[in-house]
């Protein structure tokens, strides 16, 4: 049946497969697949294609997107492929939206391998078709998560071991009513038994920093006690206890936790010194009472649940850098024989400190450096061999650029680990690289980034190989677009003959020795180009009178001619290097309709990354140019060759 415009479309004919709670920030848009034809459907209404509007006035769009460098339509895949714009937090639904969005949850057309069968699941590269079902859909969840708060029921009753590794981070249980949100997005997995990984509540480790260097300038006890950091930790725990109703054995372990906080301060201010060792003891202060928090406030409503220091009870071993740990492969045992339920043993809710390990050689408290918790997440993911670890983000998976610069982006369904390690090298707020080399290292785990304002949402799958393969003939171009600010760029010409050998070994010397590292490269026989990571070492500007010595080092070697520019952005191209000829050519034709100009390209060896310099100014411009030429679709539009105009 061919459909013409105007034609009024019948909404009993169609049957929703997704709960449409998709809210554009800037217009209610509710948002929902019909079965038959593909086409946006509101439960109760009827469509009109040529006017885009419903009796109720609620503004919607006719077809739905799916994106191309996503998974192509397939009757054996679930309608969870859309890309969606970024979600507003806490967005409130007008009563008809509220009303449509009472609607059966997600379903996956293909079969879904049983929880109680995942320790056996295959390395996610094994079988791109059980991937593809995985990236599409995540594992079901009601669609009212009030429903079960309301009358909670034990997690994974049914299972033996645990079967799914969560992560939330400080924003998630900043409070009480983020705790109380966490609890209800943990009980919405009723066929899960997860493993919690929690990191400190709010700003409780910048507030436990801070109270460490004020520390120093205290003379006395009394004086510590008063500091506004330690009254804001106290304040903010104590509360929280008071409002979750934790129990009197909780209340009492957090407030010894809270004195022996207190008592390290103090130590600090005696000594008049806050050596690492001290400061990662003192940020353990975090994870240690929100995990105890949270867990007694599920055993308030009556789920089992344990909760566990990962550097204690866990067997975490690390290094002893005592600010970035490295994980030692005893850990993994550690792990799996403190997790692994003994026969009987009925289903619990692990709750575990993120962040946090304990040094080999010392036994002293070590923390695990930036993408700490992400990490812990990772490492128990791979301990237990299972088949995925969530990361619950303010967003609905891996997006196709910054939504803060672009409109329109759109979330990924699926990453290789390789293309997530270039997007976080460069910028995007993914997962730190470190993080994911459990993942990437196992058999079978896989990483799904999901948001936790909007449960049903499939999210971004970060696994090993990307279902329907690389390649020239491979459907996909781009993932991502990043830009990376405030990058600094030197034009170093060799003052030497044509073909000297060593030249580029003296230049890389010379940066070594500077400490800085270099982002891109393009080089010709007398010359190089070099960009520089904003952060020497991911922790601080570059500063002029670093610049300054690296140039006066070139000169007295006499090497090179050093030009030195700033004020740059880094765009980079995270996608299908091995059709770089289509990327490049779409991509320039943008730039130039743009009046944007590019100063220097860099192909990566990693055959994932094209990147782009171009003036900060025109960074902004660049990088909606170029999403524009990519994902031209607005939001709600279907793709050409996804036309549901038959059937």
């Amino acid at each position: 049946m061919r459909r013409l415009p105007g034609d009024e479309l019948d909404s009993s004919a169609y049957s929703l497969v997704r709960t449409p709670t998709v809210v554009s920030e800037k217009k209610n848009q509710v948002m929902g697949f019909s079965k038959k034809s593909d086409c946006l459907m509101v439960q109760g209404a009827s469509l009109s294609p040529n006017r885009r509007s419903l009796s109720s006035k609620i503004s919607v769009r006719r077809k739905v997107h799916l994106d191309r460098t996503l998974l192509p339509l397939s009757p054996s895949l679930s309608f969870g492929t859309f890309a969606a714009r970024r979600l507003s937090p806490r967005a409130v639904l007008s009563p008809p939206l509220a009303m449509s969005a009472q609607l059966a949850p997600v379903r996956a057309f293909a079969p879904r391998v049983s929880s109680s069968r995942r320790r056996a699941s295959p390395r996610c590269r094994s079988r791109p078709a059980d991937v593809r079902v995985r990236a599409a859909a995540a594992p079901s969840a009601p669609a009212d998560a009030d429903d079960a708060l309301a009358a909670p029921s034990q997690p994974g009753d049914a299972l033996e071991q645990y079967s799914v590794v969560m992560k939330f981070g400080g924003t998630s249980v900043a409070d009480a009513e983020r705790m109380r949100e966490v609890a209800s997005i943990v009980l919405t997995f009723q066929d899960e038994m997860p493993v919690l990984v929690l990191s400190a509540m709010g700003k409780t480790t910048n507030n436990l920093l801070a109270a460490g260097e004020q520390a120093m300038k205290c003379d006395s006890a009394e004086e510590v006690a008063a500091l506004e950091p330690i009254a804001a930790i106290r304040e903010l725990h104590e509360s929280t206890m008071d409002e979750l109703n934790v129990d009197a054995n909780t209340r009492e372990e957090v407030g010894k936790l809270l004195d022996k906080m207190q008592q390290v301060c103090t130590g600090v201010a005696l000594m008049q010194e806050c050596t690492s060792r001290t400061r990662a003891t003192l940020v353990s202060f975090g994870e240690r009472m929100s995990t105890r928090i949270f867990s007694s406030y599920l055993r308030s409503m009556g789920i089992r649940s344990k909760q566990y220091d990962a550097f204690d009870q866990l067997g975490f071993v690390t290094t002893d850098e005592f600010e970035n740990g490295n994980i030692l492969d005893e850990t993994y045992p550690n792990v799996a024989s403190a997790l692994t339920l003994g026969k009987g043993e009925p289903a619990s809710v692990a709750v575990v400190t993120g962040f946090l390990g304990r040094g080999q050689k010392t036994g002293a408290i070590a923390t695990l450096g930036r993408g700490g918790s992400d990490l812990t997440a990772t490492v128990i993911g791979a301990a237990l061999n299972l088949p995925e670890v969530y990361v619950w983000k303010d967003v609905d998976g891996v997006l196709s650029a910054d939504p803060r610069e672009v409109d329109g982006t759109v979330a990924m369904a699926f990453l290789s680990f390789q293309e997530a390690t270039e997007l976080a090298y460069f910028g995007a707020q993914v997962l730190h690289p470190q993080s994911m080399r459990p993942a990437m290292d196992s058999d079978s785990l896989c990483v799904r980034v999901k948001n936790s304002y909007n449960v049903t949402a499939p999210g971004t799958l970060i696994g090993h190989e990307r279902p329907g393969g690389n390649g020239v003939d491979a459907e996909w171009l781009l993932t991502s677009i990043v830009r990376k600010k405030n990058v600094t760029m030197l034009d170093i010409v060799s003052t030497r003959m044509l073909g000297q050998y060593g030249f580029l070994a003296k230049v890389f010397n010379i940066m070594d020795k500077a400490g800085i590292s270099v982002d891109c490269v393009a080089t010709s026989e007398v010359s190089v180009s070099l960009t520089l990571d904003p952060a020497k070492m991911w922790s601080r500007d570059l500063v002029q009178e670093e610049l300054d010595a690296l140039v006066s080092e070139f000169e007295e070697i006499g090497i090179a001619r050093v030009t030195v520019t700033t004020g740059h952005s880094l765009i980079s191209l995270i996608g299908n290097v091995e059709r770089n000829n289509e990327i490049m050519e779409r991509g320039f034709r943008a730039l130039g309709e743009a009046n944007v100009k590019v100063k220097m390209i860099s192909q990566g060896a990693s055959k994932t990354n094209i990147s782009l310099l171009v003036n900060d100014e025109q960074g902004a411009d660049a990088v909606n140019a170029i999403h524009k030429e990519f994902f031209p679709y607005e939001f709600g539009q279907i793709m050409p060759e996804m036309s549901c105009d038959e059937e």
